[in-house]
């Protein structure tokens, strides 16, 4: 289907999309789809692959995940037959220090946010522990087989320019910690693109990880030599923290959208704002719209902040300390009423809290069987807490900053609680039940929002991967100033008739470069009769989408 809309048209396509029969990997980063392709070509399967991927971005992307941050996603295998059905989800994220309390991370921020940085920051990592168990599920390679790619690119790998502009930008962030500078500031300054950076603590933190299991990095070694480093530095994290932290695993969050199933991650990620924006979604013709109308923009951005406002007035992303209303938020009778809301003009008095930019890194997989993975895994804000915990060389998150101060939030904090968080990924089976599409991206609050554009692009408007990755994406924030009021950001590739066609219906638009939104989006989509596998590979990224 064209993208013209009402004289309205996109660009043509930078990147042609890639097809292949044998198995796929798309990520945000060549050495991290090329460890995946690898495991592929050796005989492992998706999650194998998915693993060793997640490893390798792990050291190669530092300032978007690591062994310190967490990890959500999503299987499906075709062949399983427990409980969840052939769609599991996997929540790899971690606790608040039990050693912290509401009022000392309100004297530790500045008194409307928690510690956005720096040692009060920090919840306990799941990365490492979703990596394992993963495996555990769904895998047939080991994990010390799969960590040797990562383990070698940690003794030494070209730093590409992407990565050098992240330590350029936040070098005084770095320099602030010893170790961390000691890591990313060889001689004081960034790294040269194409130079070597070599991270042998992390080196030998996997292999230690790779022999000894999970228990070394939760219940041995590594925990403790992280909560020496947190009490040095002042923090509440410790390694009894550590001790009990598990991967939730569970059938995932779903609804169903113009017939099509579609599959998100459960609480505490995101994955529920997504969906319910596609139920809202669901109650317009958006096909008829086309892909480049304005009112397609509109009816989709007034969606995502009704579903954002559900999120931050009813979500708990921790159950032991109160039920959140997944059902209820996800009925087709709730998005109707919502859906009610949503008017020609703008919606500025939607109640929100404030949104997170986060920065993630998303890959996806899939196999010549039909297997598929999802997944997302990140250290909060690029480069966490800043912090590098000592010898260990891991780079700790700032998932603490997820939480609010609002005691009258169901995402208050409270020690010992997980946070509600923003990773979240997708899957997508066709109208007869056949698994179709897997995809994601980074982004912080902003993948719902992203999320739901390449959706309705593929579902609604006839969008390849490729093209739907590729179409101009918009973000809808709450503004600094005290009104209250939603800023509308475009790519300026939409043009100015366009953003003024949405400025007329009472946005406050912000239109930026051509190609400014810090998305990386994936895609893979799996032609369910001849098994054709198409991928999609957001150009704003160094990655790239590949194939057997």
């Amino acid at each position: 289907m064209s993208t013209a809309s009402a004289g309205f048209a996109w660009p043509r396509r930078r990147i042609a999309p890639v097809f292949a029969e044998g198995g796929m990997v798309a990520s945000a980063h060549p050495l991290v789809t090329g460890a995946g392709l690898r495991v592929l070509a050796g005989g492992g399967n998706a999650v194998d692959a998915a693993v060793a991927s997640a490893l390798v971005a792990a050291v190669v992307m530092p300032e978007m995940c690591g062994l310190g941050g967490d990890l959500f996603a999503l299987v499906h295998d075709p062949e399983a037959t427990g409980p969840e059905g052939t769609v599991t989800s996997f929540q790899g994220s971690g606790i608040a220090p039990r050693a912290a309390s509401l009022e000392s991370m309100r004297k530790a921020g500045d008194g409307v946010h928690l510690p956005g940085r720096g040692p009060l920051s920090v919840t306990v990592p799941g990365a490492v522990h979703g990596w394992f168990a993963l495996l555990e599920r769904h895998g047939t390679r080991t994990f010390a087989d799969l960590a040797q790619p990562a383990i070698g690119y940690a003794h030494g790998h070209p730093v590409s320019p992407v990565l050098v502009g992240f330590i350029t930008k936040f070098a005084d962030l770095l320099a602030a910690a010893p170790s961390s500078a000691r890591v990313f500031l060889p001689g004081g300054t960034p790294p040269a693109p194409g130079s070597v950076l070599a991270q042998p603590d992390l080196a030998r933190t996997l292999e230690l990880v790779a022999a000894g299991g999970p228990e070394v990095f939760y219940q041995g070694e590594i925990a403790e030599r992280i909560g020496a480093f947190m009490a040095q530095a002042g923090g509440a994290l410790s390694a009894a923290d550590f001790k009990d932290h598990h991967t939730d695993v569970s059938a995932p969050l779903s609804t169903t959208y113009r017939g099509h199933r579609v599959f998100q991650t459960c609480l505490p990620s995101q994955g529920l704002v997504m969906l319910e924006a596609l139920n809202i979604a669901e109650r317009f013709d958006l096909a008829d719209l086309g892909a480049a109308s304005p009112e397609r923009t509109h009816l989709l951005v007034e969606a995502t902040k009704l579903a954002f406002a559900d999120r931050y007035a009813h979500c708990c992303g921790d159950a032991a300390f109160g039920p959140s209303p997944v059902e209820r938020l996800l009925s087709k009778d709730w998005a109707g009423e919502r859906a009610s809301l949503i008017g020609r003009e703008a919606r500025h008095d939607v109640p929100a809290g404030t949104f997170d930019p986060g920065h993630t890194t998303y890959l996806c997989v899939t196999d010549r069987d039909g297997m598929m993975v999802s997944l997302i895994q990140s250290v909060a804000a690029n480069f966490g807490s800043g912090l590098v915990a000592g010898d260990t060389g891991v780079l700790l998150n700032n998932r603490c900053q997820a939480f609010s101060l609002d005691e009258a939030s169901p995402n208050v904090f409270a020690p010992g609680k997980l946070p509600m968080h923003t990773l979240n990924c997708y899957l997508i089976a066709d109208r007869e039940g056949r698994m179709a599409i897997v995809g994601g991206t980074p982004g912080g609050d902003r993948q719902p929002q992203w999320n739901l554009q390449v959706i309705t692009g593929l579902l609604d408007h006839g969008l390849d991967p490729q093209q739907s990755v590729e179409q101009p994406l918009w973000i809808s924030s709450p503004s600094a100033g005290e009104d209250g009021r939603f800023t509308l950001t475009l790519e300026g590739r939409v043009g100015a008739e366009y953003a003024a066609a949405l400025a007329e219906r009472g946005h406050d638009v912000s239109v930026d470069a051509d190609w400014s939104a810090e998305s990386g989006a994936q895609v893979i989509a799996r032609d369910p009769v001849t098994g054709v596998l198409t991928g999609g590979s957001d150009p704003r990224t160094e990655g790239s989408a590949l194939g057997l």
